[in-house]
């Protein structure tokens, strides 16, 4: 075994091991003590009873914190991971910027495609990429910088995958021999374990940008990084790929080398409900042209609109734009599909705000959600000054329509 390895809920590295109070997440007691707190926060008890009854028995204050805090984290990993939340110790980073279990999941399934038998993830964090690696039957050299954090892995590991290890190191200092790919998720928030901040400079990415691109030149690689990251940096030998989750932009992965589809330089990969869809091309598609309102109007998904590949979703729908560089789509006929959200125009109501005001109080909207595209507008602050009443409800688009201002009242479809 590595110097510095961790192969168990223990594991021994150099540096600061622990927060206050939570070696005790470590120990047996202490998971039977966790076990115990989500059942009795689950059914009703307040945290102020518990961490009474807590003290009660000899715990120290910051172990009694450290058991409320992680019963805390694991509630809310829930909506990541599901059940095997209740398995697993989490940092708030750590739970963060840790993919979701069903992103992993294909991740890991890349690597088992391409044969990786082997692969190094750098910068392993709390070990989810790691666990999807080794459910897919992938080994895993995982490897985290921060020896708290690595003996979080390392714990989670041992749950999951018994014989699993995470090594304590520099991600960009660890020999790659004879791994055939290699996964990285730089760190992209200030160093710690709670209270940190977003960095959005990637030069202060960790590891580098500049070391995560030159791995890629040698090795099957994949980078995940954040969804708004800036496309002029992405290589062009990458396949970019934006990933949504039930509407939400979670994620940019880039893939190199033999994890990467020779075809596809951009892919939107839409979640919905478990089942994923994709759209693919070799580049941005063109938007479409510009065409008069339709009876139907689309809002595309993030994915699609952060691939650049409105025009090609446009091609499916027989839609078009409703304005230049206006990211909804209008047709006459609808199709169903997972890449845009679509909505029956009802009618064009009058832009400005204060005849907009009356045209909704005439028809008894008290109910109203606000999308915009191309207006300068705060829907929250307007819906404030509307001061709607009424027992109806519908959505409004502010947008741009040839160019003009407009506000569109729909309904979903």
């Amino acid at each position: 075994m590595h110097d510095d390895a961790l192969s168990g809920p223990r594991g021994t590295s150099s540096g600061p091991t622990s927060l206050p109070g939570w070696q005790i997440l470590f120990e047996a007691r202490g998971q039977q003590l966790l076990a115990e707190v989500e059942a009795a926060l689950e059914s009703g008890t307040s945290e102020l009873t518990l961490g009474a009854r807590l003290r009660a028995d000899h715990l120290a204050g910051d172990e009694v914190a450290a058991l409320l805090n992680q019963a805390a984290l694991r509630r809310k990993a829930r909506v990541k991971f599901g059940d095997r939340a209740r398995q697993l110790l989490f940092t708030q980073a750590g739970l963060e910027q840790a993919s979701r279990a069903e992103v992993a999941a294909l991740h890991a399934q890349r690597f088992a495609a391409a044969d990786c038998r082997l692969v190094a993830d750098l910068g392993c964090g709390i070990g989810t990429e790691s666990i999807a690696l080794l459910d897919s039957g992938v080994r895993t050299l995982a490897v985290e910088i921060d020896p708290f954090t690595a003996q979080i892995a390392a714990h989670n590991l041992a749950q999951l995958h018994e014989g699993a290890q995470v090594v304590v190191g520099d991600a960009s200092e660890v020999a790659l021999d004879g791994v055939q790919g290699v996964f990285l998720d730089p760190a992209r928030r200030t160093a710690g374990h709670r209270n940190t901040k977003r960095l959005t400079r990637p030069d202060d990415y960790s590891p580098s940008l500049g070391f995560v691109f030159d791995v890629a030149t040698r090795h099957a690689t994949g980078v995940k990084l954040g969804p708004g990251f800036d496309r002029e940096l992405i290589p062009a030998t990458a396949e970019a790929q934006w990933v949504s989750v039930n509407g939400q932009v979670v994620e940019t992965a880039l893939w190199f080398g033999a994890v990467a589809r020779p075809e596809v330089r951009r892919a939107a990969l839409v979640l919905r409900d478990g089942t994923a869809h994709e759209l693919t091309a070799a580049h941005d598609s063109p938007d479409t042209d510009v065409r008069g309102l339709g009876e139907f109007l689309y809002e595309p998904d993030g994915a699609v609109i952060r691939a650049r590949l409105i025009g090609k979703l446009a091609e499916q729908l027989g839609a078009a734009m409703v304005s230049d560089h206006i990211a909804y789509l209008t047709a006459d006929t609808l199709v169903d599909t997972p890449f845009a959200q679509a909505f029956r125009v009802v009618e064009q109501l009058p832009a400005s705000e204060k005849q907009l005001k009356r045209a909704l109080a005439a028809r008894g909207i008290g109910t109203l959600e606000i999308k915009k595209r191309g207006a300068d507008v705060d829907p929250a602050a307007l819906r404030t000054r509307l001061r709607l009443k009424g027992p109806n409800s519908a959505t409004l688009f502010l947008t741009r329509v040839a160019g003009r201002h407009a506000a569109l009242l729909a309904e979903r479809v």
